[in-house]
Order: C-alpha cells, then sequence, then structure tokens
C-alpha cells in the first residue's frame, strides 16, 4: 500500500508586489489560475506598469510524497495552505525581486538518483525518472543541489543562435546550487544567480545556472562569476566537468557545452533566466503547442 508523507516545502511569510521593470508573467492577459501566484487568480488590468512580487514573498506550500522512494509509483506532490495540488513548475513564483530567485531542489547533493519534475503528469510532481522501465540513477553522486527554475521552459521550437544553433530541451532551466547545505527533495530555496553554462545534450540545449542560496553563510561573499572563483575555486570546472562525463560510464559519448566551452557571468545567466521565463508565459497562454505536457 501506498504510504503519504507531509513536510513543509517553504517557510510562509507575508507578500507584497511591487513595480517592476520585467514580470515573471505578462499581465496583459488573465492570470493562468495556479493556487499560489501572489496575484491571487484576478484579472489585474495595467497600463504601462508592470509587477513582480517583492523579495519577501515565500509561497506558502508543503510537500506530500506518496508511494516509497525509489520506486516506480514515487510521487512528490505540492500542495497549497488550502490542501491543493499544485505544480512545483507553473504555481511557484519564479521571480522574488532584489536579484533573488525560488529555486526548488529535485536531486540533493551527494545522492544519485536521478529526480525530476514530471513534465507530463497533472500538478507535474517530482519522481525519479525511468528508461526502459527502469529507475535511473548517475553513475556517481552529484555533489551540489540540483533543481529547476520554476516558470522558466527551454523552448523546443527555438534554435539559440550563441549556442551553435542548439534548439531548447522542452524542460524548465536547471539550476546548480553551490551552498554546503544539503538540499531536501521538493525544497524551495531563495537563490541569485552567478554563472551560466550552456550544456548541449545530444543536440539540446540544456542551460546550467550555477546559484547560491541566500541563506548560505558564504552568499554575502559572491554576487558574480568571479567570486565564484575567488571563494569557490576550481567549482566551476568541476561543474562542467561533471555534467560533461557522467554519461561516459554508460558507454555515450561526453556532452558538449557552447560559449567557448565556458561558464558565462550573472548578467548572461539573468538573460538566461528572463527569455526562458517569457518563453514559459506563452507556453501557459497556449501561445505555442503544449504537446505532451500538463500546463496544471
Amino acid at each position: 500500500m501506498a504510504t503519504a508523507r507531509m513536510m513543509s516545502a517553504a517557510s510562509n511569510t507575508s507578500a507584497s508586489c511591487l513595480p517592476h521593470k520585467r514580470p515573471f508573467f505578462s499581465l496583459s492577459q488573465k492570470v493562468p489560475n495556479f493556487n499560489s501566484l501572489c496575484f491571487n487568480n484576478t484579472t489585474r488590468r495595467v497600463s504601462k506598469r508592470l509587477f513582480s512580487c517583492n523579495s519577501i514573498y515565500n509561497p506558502d506550500v508543503r510537500i506530500k510524497e506518496e508511494g516509497h522512494p525509489e520506486t516506480l509509483d514515487y510521487r512528490v506532490y505540492f500542495l497549497d495552505s488550502s490542501g491543493k495540488k499544485v505544480s512545483p513548475w507553473h504555481g511557484i513564483p519564479l521571480h522574488l525581486g532584489d536579484g533573488a530567485f525560488n529555486y526548488v531542489v529535485e536531486i540533493p547533493k551527494e545522492s544519485s538518483a536521478k529526480m525530476e519534475v514530471a513534465t507530463d503528469e497533472q500538478f507535474t510532481p517530482i519522481k525519479q525518472d525511468t528508461k526502459k522501465g527502469k529507475l535511473r540513477y548517475y553513475p556517481y553522486n552529484i555533489n551540489w543541489n540540483y533543481g529547476l527554475l520554476p516558470q522558466t521552459w527551454e523552448d523546443p521550437s527555438l534554435a539559440n543562435a550563441e549556442v551553435e544553433g542548439a534548439f531548447g530541451d522542452n524542460d524548465p532551466v536547471d539550476v546548480v546550487e553551490i551552498g554546503e547545505r544539503r538540499g531536501k527533495i521538493g525544497e524551495i530555496l531563495k537563490i541569485k544567480p552567478l554563472a551560466a553554462l550552456a550544456m548541449i545534450d545530444e543536440g539540446e540545449l540544456d542551460w546550467k545556472i550555477v546559484a547560491i542560496s541566500l541563506d548560505d553563510p558564504r552568499a554575502s561573499l559572491v554576487n558574480d562569476i568571479d567570486d565564484v572563483e575567488k571563494h569557490f575555486p576550481g567549482t566551476l570546472t568541476a561543474i562542467r566537468d561533471w555534467f560533461r562525463d557522467y554519461k561516459i560510464p554508460d558507454g555515450k559519448p561526453a556532452n558538449k557545452f557552447g560559449l567557448g566551452n565556458k561558464a558565462a557571468n550573472k548578467d548572461y545567466a539573468l538573460k538566461v533566466i528572463m527569455e526562458t521565463n517569457e518563453s514559459w508565459a506563452k507556453l501557459v497562454k497556449r501561445s505555442v503547442p503544449a504537446g505532451e505536457l500538463s500546463l496544471v
């Protein structure tokens, strides 16, 4: 019999919204009906003014585990304060203001089970990835917390001229969080981006945003790529090499990286986040085909 376990995904603090130059989605149409968005599912008519959530916002979300870990039926669902399921991809706000973003942990550091948001299932719970009916594992532990930026999408119909014309991988943007604390599956952390790696996986563009949790003791020391090299020496190279080589033990070729095989700076990472957030907004408005992706 499947079991269910409940725990908090994020602390509950108050929310407010302020004018901002770039929204985490457009308000020209009705806000999508997602329970956790700070706009309370209302239609806002605004003229030349756009809004985003201020950095004190943290969604009141709990997680509910169904099934047993490392089994095919294991799922981690996200629930709002009323107990309704929400999508960690669509229902958690991206932008927190002041250069901070929400990030959802899928794979805790020092673990190998390949957990991911099930983008084709209702409410997009976190599950363990499978191949040919078998659970997938990395050949060795990942050394950093790994997860996704909500409300982002790498559009498979868009070719990126700056990265060898590669098309998006049809997933949310990945985050490699370099803080010292081991995260938990489904945990929502506030992060600030520091760099970006343009991984090309079997011809598809698969961005890796390097970031740090705002709660990390060294978070105030790192604000851009040069700070990472100073305070976390060798980390950017280690991340690139880990993702380049992890498929080799399974007999597959190494992954490639664009942008000269180097990490790009914070401004470039913010550009990636902005562009993929805009792609996500088009997706949920059904301006582009969703295919098998769940928009609930």
